[in-house]
C-alpha cells in the first residue's frame, strides 16, 4: 500500500475526531464504531513506529495497545479504493444508457430475458502472450478457456476474473477449443495438425492426441452425444472422430479451399461448414455426403453459427411469406459471417440467402444467435462488438472499440448470460448481460 494513501486516510479520520471534539458535538458514530476506528487507527500508529503518537493517542483515547485492530486501516482503505471503482464503472453505464437513449434506443422495452451485453467490461484477463483465438465458456461452472497463438490454453473464473490454470502440449498455434455437453471433455485443435483431448474432471489432463489432418487443423466441435468430434483444416477436409478410440471415421471433402469452420446442429443430424472457396456446405452427419452449397459471399466465409430452436419466425414476415406455426427447429436458419464485411442469414430449408447485414467495417470474425432468438451478436477486426435485432433487421448497439487491436473471437454463456471476446491485443474481456 502507498504509505502516503494510508497515512492521508488516517488524518481524515483523526482530524474528523478532532473537530468533533473541538466543537463538543456529539459524534454520529455508534460506540461500537468509535472503538473499532480507535483500534484501527492506534495499530496503523503502531505498526508505522509512531510510537509518541501512538502513547499520546492511547491516553488520550482511553484505549490499550492490545486492542489494536491488525491491518484494519489498510482493509478500509482497499473498500475505499474498490467502492471508487465500483463508482467509475457506474458512471459509465450511465453514460452508455444516456446514449442510447439519445440515440433513440430507449423506446422500446427490453425483456429481462433478452440478456444483452453492456459495456464496459466487466473482467479483463491478460497473461496470453499471443493474439486469442478462440474462447469457450463451460456449460456448468464458472469457466472459460481460451486458446492463443502462444500454443497454449488457459482456464480462467470468469465470475472473478482469476487465472486458473494453463493447459501445455500444442507446439504451435492453438486454433479452436470446444466443450462437450457434459463439460467433462475439453478438445483442442492446433497448427501443429494435432487434435489433443483434455480430461476436465482429472485437472485436464491430456487423454488423446488425434493425427490425421495433413495441414493447420482450424475449428473443432463435438456432436451433441459426445461419441464423435468433428475438425476442419487447412488441407480442404472434414474429419470425424470416435471419441473413445480417436479413430478417424469419415472424411469429408468438397471445399475446394481452407475449411475454416464446421458446427453442427443441435439435433446432430446436420452439420455446416464454410471454407476460403466462399462457399458454405451442408451435410448430413449420418452419411456425410453434401446436401447442399450456399454461394453468395463475394470472400473468404470466416464463421457460422445455427440457429436456435425457439428462433424467432422473422423471415417468413419479412419476405412476405405465410409465417410458419410453432417454434421452428434448432438450425431452421444458419449465419455466415465474411471478410466481405458481411454477415448473413441463410434458411437452410430452401438453401436461400433471406437477409444481409451490413454495417462492419472490416472482417467478421465471429457470429451468435442469441439464445432469446431474436438477437445475433457479431464481432470484427473493426474492432467493434455488434448487436443486430433480427426482427429490425438492423444493427441496434455498437461498442466501439472493445478491443485495442482486431477481436478475433467471441463466445456466450447461455447458462449465466455473459459475453467474452478474445483478441489480437492479446486480451480476453468478459462481458455482463442485462
Amino acid at each position: 500500500l502507498c504509505f502516503a494513501s494510508v497515512c492521508w486516510c488516517c488524518v481524515c479520520f483523526s482530524f474528523y475526531l478532532v473537530v468533533c471534539l473541538s466543537r463538543k458535538r456529539r459524534m454520529v458514530l455508534s460506540n461500537k464504531q468509535k472503538k473499532d476506528l480507535h483500534a484501527a487507527i492506534l495499530d496503523y500508529l503502531i505498526t508505522s513506529g509512531f510510537e509518541d503518537a501512538a502513547a499520546a493517542f492511547q491516553r488520550e483515547a482511553g484505549i490499550d495497545a492490545s486492542e489494536a485492530a491488525a491491518g484494519a486501516m489498510e482493509k478500509k482503505w482497499t473498500s475505499i479504493l474498490r467502492l471508487q471503482k465500483k463508482n467509475l464503472e457506474l458512471e459509465e453505464k450511465v453514460r452508455q444508457l444516456e446514449l442510447e437513449v439519445a440515440s433513440g434506443g430507449g423506446g422500446k422495452k427490453k425483456e429481462a430475458s433478452d440478456g444483452l451485453p453492456r459495456p464496459p467490461a466487466r473482467h479483463t484477463l491478460t497473461g496470453h502472450r499471443g493474439p486469442v483465438n478462440a474462447v469457450r465458456f463451460h456449460p456448468i461452472f464458472s469457466q472459460v478457456v481460451t486458446s492463443s497463438e502462444d500454443a497454449t490454453i488457459r482456464i480462467w473464473d470468469f465470475d472473478s476474473g482469476d487465472f486458473e490454470k494453463t493447459l501445455r502440449g500444442h507446439t504451435n498455434s492453438v486454433q479452436d477449443i470446444c466443450f462437450d455437453s457434459t463439460g467433462n471433455l475439453l478438445a483442442s485443435c492446433s497448427a501443429d495438425l494435432s487434435i489433443k483431448i483434455w480430461n476436465a474432471q482429472s485437472n485436464y489432463d491430456c487423454t488423446k492426441t488425434l493425427k490425421g489432418h495433413e495441414h493447420n487443423v482450424s475449428s473443432v466441435i463435438f456432436a451433441p452425444s459426445g461419441d464423435y468430434l468433428i475438425s476442419s483444416s487447412r488441407d480442404k477436409t472434414i474429419k470425424i472422430w470416435e471419441v473413445s478410440t480417436g479413430y478417424c471415421t469419415k472424411t469429408l471433402e468438397g471445399h475446394d479451399e481452407w475449411v475454416r469452420q464446421v458446427i453442427i446442429n443441435d439435433e446432430g443430424n446436420t452439420i455446416a461448414s464454410c471454407s476460403n472457396d466462399q462457399t458454405i456446405r451442408i451435410w448430413n452427419f449420418a452419411t456425410g455426403l453434401c446436401g447442399a452449397v450456399l454461394r453468395d459471399h463475394s470472400h473468404v466465409v470466416e464463421c457460422i453459427a445455427f440457429s436456435p430452436a425457439h428462433i424467432e419466425p422473422f423471415i417468413e414476415e419479412e419476405k412476405g411469406r405465410p409465417k410458419r406455426k410453432g417454434t421452428l427447429p434448432g438450425g431452421a436458419f444458419l449465419a455466415s459471417g465474411s471478410r466481405d464485411k458481411s454477415i448473413k442469414i441463410w434458411d437452410i430449408s430452401t438453401s436461400q440467402c433471406v437477409a444481409t447485414l451490413v454495417g462492419h467495417d472490416n472482417w467478421v470474425r465471429s457470429v451468435i444467435f442469441h439464445p432469446n432468438g431474436k438477437h445475433l451478436l457479431s464481432v470484427s477486426d473493426d474492432k467493434t462488438v455488434r448487436i443486430w435485432d433480427l426482427t429490425l433487421m438492423r444493427c441496434i448497439k455498437t461498442f466501439t472499440d472493445a478491443h485495442d487491436h482486431f477481436i478475433a473471437c467471441a463466445d456466450f454463456n447461455r447458462k449465466d448470460p455473459h459475453l467474452a471476446t478474445g483478441g489480437v491485443d492479446n486480451l480476453v474481456k468478459i462481458w455482463n448481460c442485462r
